[in-house]
């Protein structure tokens, strides 16, 4: 999910697109539960739709929503308070590439699925994170340049790092890998900044909209991988959950952790946390199917749908609890 309440830290969000976003995040983990249900337990009508070949456009879809989202002072805090974003971004590139190597590792996971756990790990920051963030009375601004930043740097990071660790398992096309997060990820979020500058007030109308816009989409494509993988998913799923639920929490506690040592104030690592332990896991899936198997796209469509749950949990604990 794209969409984010606020685009800079002393701004309120309108209480149109502040309720629209809390229903979304509220509701998304079980949507996505359901139909990832649905697609395991029923999935010849989505495989005998053709389904898995429209991934890709939906993900296009996320990220031009996302760029919608976006104005040009979201990346000030980049050129304001470099350090917190850098830092940032350098524990999101780090840590859940490494912890995807150790995990893999240490369950002895199959060739596939360690490919798939690695890809998510080297993925950028998760599309929900900056509402997620808000709704846990974390650094908004803080989140949306975390987002931004890693994100404009996937078709770079993500190929390289994917390269690095994931090509003892798998063989790893960094070139076209690179080619294709260009084409989903870059031109799509670069479209919706060039959209929102031109016709700002009519995309201030839709704002509201877009976490639903979102939501149907990334639910879409976890249908679209799970009813494609059904049968390995009953093979490997309680090992594939385990791995996803390490992943996640190891990445959530790191984040955190990471940023109390640099002494960074609650708000912050709070935001840390979030952003380093939810991954953009749709676009995981996407190029695990595309350029390993579709078993590799496992752990990313589970991802999907377990990094929103505990996203969920964390920010209905984490409000609740003072920011100071």
């Amino acid at each position: 999910m794209s969409s984010h309440p606020a685009t800079t830290a002393p701004k309120s969000p309108r209480p149109a697109e502040e309720r629209s976003a809390r229903v979304a995040v509220t509701v998304f983990p079980l949507l996505i539960l359901t139909g990832g249900a649905v697609a395991l337990f029923f999935p010849e009508p989505f495989t005998a739709a053709g389904l898995s070949a429209y991934v890709n456009p939906g993900l296009m879809l996320i990220m031009f929503g996302m760029g919608l989202t976006l104005t040009m002072p979201d990346f000030a805090l980049v050129i304001r308070q470099p350090l917190p974003v850098l830092l940032g971004v350098i524990a999101q590139y780090m840590i859940m590439p490494l912890i995807g190597v150790a995990v893999a590792w240490a369950l002895q996971l199959s060739p596939e699925l360690a490919a798939g756990v690695i890809l998510v790990g080297c993925a950028p920051g998760g599309t929900a994170s900056n509402v997620v963030t808000y709704l846990a009375r974390g650094n908004l601004a803080l989140s949306v340049a975390m987002t931004s930043v890693s994100t404009l740097l996937s078709p770079i990071l993500t190929p390289l790092l994917a390269l690095w660790l994931a090509n003892r398992y798998m063989s790893v096309d960094a070139g076209a890998m690179a080619l294709s997060i260009v084409q989903i990820v870059l031109i799509p979020v670069v479209l919706g900044l060039v959209v929102r500058y031109l016709v700002p007030k009519l995309v201030d109308r839709v704002l509201p909209v877009l976490p639903w816009v979102s939501v149907l989409a990334i639910t879409f494509v976890v249908i679209a991988v799970v009813s494609g993988s059904a049968e390995a998913i009953f093979t490997a799923g309680w090992l594939i959950l385990l791995a996803v639920v390490l992943h996640n929490g190891l990445g959530l506690g790191l984040g955190y952790g990471a940023a109390k040592l640099f002494r960074q104030p609650i708000p912050a690592r709070r935001t840390m946390a979030i952003e380093v332990g939810m991954q953009n896991s749709g676009l995981a899936a996407g190029l695990a199917k595309d350029y390993f198997t579709p078993e590799a796209a496992l752990p990313a469509a589970v991802f999907s749908v377990w990094h929103n749950v505990s996203g969920a949990l964390m920010a209905a604990f984490w409000r609740r609890r003072p920011t100071s």
